[in-house]
């Protein structure tokens, strides 16, 4: 059973009760949202009751949460992180660390302080733990007034603060709860007594939406396991989730004998093992938080727990190679750059992050097409979107490089003020000297994982997949997007092999990231193509279609509008 609390004063309460089963869906809470739209005050917040065990069903939660947020008016909201944690006097971990790490990929990061460290490169020197009544007096302060979507959770020092954690969420529910076991310092210097253990264990991991421990924490909450391989990493995360977490990840950058950062990610169902680069550095002080900020913080944006896991994991590779030879500090373990992506990109009004709907309509440019119609690349960019389309790709295989880049400039300048991203296709050069939102590559161009860490976490990386063998390997190499095709013949690309519905549908179904189909589409087929109605494919990409004709805007409404209509009767999300 769950509380709806009713008053018009924040303080006082007056309790009215319902039923809500467990199984209770987001649609079936939005008359509550309503009337907590209708009359903000009247809907505080939502706890359980005693009866149900101080558990609130993950559906229940979120959609508690949006009733929260429902009365907040019409203003711009951000994606909002509160970090639970320790302050690091060096700046390197803790709630430094979460602030920076949620600020950089464009979250809004709070802060409950449960300790107050004093500690640098060289180690921790002294702990000050936060008394247990002003701990809660944070968490309600902020919780209460400021629509947290996710609470991340780093240093926890006492069994006392758990519990005061456990019954704040119970009081104020958000979207999600990240919990970071924090119990080791990456200098070796325990942060929590062996006591906290079982805090984690009987309250706070059964309200975790993700767990993620590192080796040594993973071994001790299983009493001491040993873990020297990927398979033991593999069964750690079983029984961590036996706990009750509802996602574990196993971090293994200190895994024996692997030349590779090999993390581990179980959701009770299937294992999914996750490489990245080793970065041969000292500056790997607060990597552990870096991560479980990052996840928070894409989940707090609305990714997936697997594509915020992934992302999270492409970040701290790229701060760790960025940050390798930075000297802060004499001791032996410095601190990440976490901002490091506004050195290396100016920061350019207008950019914006990857939003799957903006694949909905995806024109991809031909020079020769352009000559043929007698028009500029600007002049087909701008004409495609007013017509309608949501993403701009770059394709010219014969411009010279100066050239390219001036063309793409102006472009980019036309995007920007519409709100449409601009993709080059395969000149990754080309995309860092104009800033432009991203690269589409091939299977035979750069890969993905390379030009992720030469554009940095924040661009956009699409990849061409014709089987469900690449969409994993694009994934595992941290792509956002795929490009499936050609689902048709083709006369732009020679020798390309088709697909078909069915090879579109068979990528489509077995891809952890969102799809958009390309290769002969047409108004006359377009609809077809969406009529598949799986999940992730979010769009078609066109090139004939639009620039082949005699006006690209004419073409790009007929499109969008077919589009349109068939994804309502199909319920493609768009």
């Amino acid at each position: 059973m769950l509380e709806l609390l009713d008053s018009c004063d924040s303080r006082r309460f007056r309790a009215s009760k319902m039923q809500i089963n467990p199984s209770f869906y987001t649609s079936s809470f939005m008359a509550v949202a309503a009337v907590a739209t209708a009359s903000p005050s009247s809907l505080i917040y939502t706890r359980p009751s005693s009866r149900s065990g101080g558990r609130i069903p993950g559906s229940a939660r979120r959609t508690t949460a949006l009733v929260m947020a429902a009365g907040n008016g019409g203003g711009r909201t951000m994606p909002h992180v509160l970090t639970v944690a320790g302050s690091d006097s060096g700046a390197g971990a803790g709630i430094q660390a979460d602030i920076k790490a949620c600020g950089a990929l464009g979250a809004y990061c709070s802060s409950v302080i449960t300790a107050v460290t004093a500690q640098n490169t060289v180690g921790v020197q002294g702990v000050h733990p936060v008394p247990e009544a002003f701990v809660a007096e944070q968490l309600r302060s902020v919780l209460s007034d400021m629509a947290v979507d996710v609470v991340k959770t780093g240093m926890l020092p006492s069994v006392g603060i758990i519990k005061v954690l456990c019954r704040s969420l119970q009081e104020f529910p958000v979207k999600a709860l990240v919990v970071d076991p924090v119990m080791v310092s990456t200098s070796g210097d325990m942060l929590a007594g062996p006591s906290t253990l079982s805090g984690y264990r009987d309250e706070l991991f059964a309200m975790a939406d993700i767990v993620t421990p590192n080796l040594k924490e993973a071994s001790a909450l299983l009493g001491g396991m040993s873990l020297r391989t990927v398979s033991d990493m593999c069964s750690a995360a079983k029984s961590i989730h036996n706990l009750g977490p509802r996602n574990v990840l196993v971090k293994g950058g200190h895994l024996p004998g692997s030349s590779e950062a090999t993390d581990v990610f179980f959701d009770g169902e299937n294992y999914h093992v996750i490489r990245g680069s080793h970065v041969n550095t000292r500056n790997t002080h607060g990597t552990g938080c870096t991560l479980a900020s990052c996840i928070a913080a894409e989940l707090a944006k609305g990714s997936p727990m697997l594509q915020a896991v992934q992302r999270a994991k492409t970040f701290v590779e790229s701060a760790l190679d960025y940050s390798k030879d930075i000297l802060i500090g004499n001791g032996p373990q410095g601190p990440l750059d976490h901002l490091f992506d506004l050195n290396t990109h100016a920061h350019t009004a207008g950019a914006r992050s990857f939003d799957a709907k903006d694949l909905f309509l995806y024109a991809v440019t031909d020079s020769g097409m352009n000559r043929k119609w007698g028009r500029s690349i600007v002049d087909a960019v701008k004409a495609s979107i007013e017509g309608g389309a949501t993403i701009v790709q770059l394709r010219d295989k014969e411009a010279e490089t100066r050239d390219f880049i001036e063309a793409a400039n102006a472009c980019l300048e036309i995007c920007r003020s519409n709100g449409v991203p601009l993709l080059i296709n395969d000149r990754v050069d080309v995309a860092l000297a104009c800033d432009a939102d991203g690269v589409h590559v091939g299977q035979s161009d750069m890969p993905a994982r390379v030009a992720r860490s030469i554009l940095g976490p924040q661009k956009i990386i699409g990849v061409s997949c014709k089987t469900a063998a690449q969409a994993a390997q694009a994934w595992a190499d941290g792509a956002d997007y795929i490009g499936c095709g050609g689902v048709f013949p083709t006369t732009t690309k020679a020798n390309n092999l088709t697909v078909g519905l069915d090879g579109l549908k068979a990528v489509c179904l077995a891809s952890k990231v969102p799809v958009v189909a390309i290769g002969g589409i047409s108004a006359a087929n377009a609809g077809s193509v969406l009529e598949i109605s799986v999940p992730s494919l979010k769009g078609v990409a066109v090139v004939s279609a639009l620039f082949d004709r005699e006006c690209i805007g004419t073409e790009a409404r007929r499109l969008k509008s077919i589009l349109m209509d068939t994804s309502s009767h199909a319920k493609l999300s768009v």
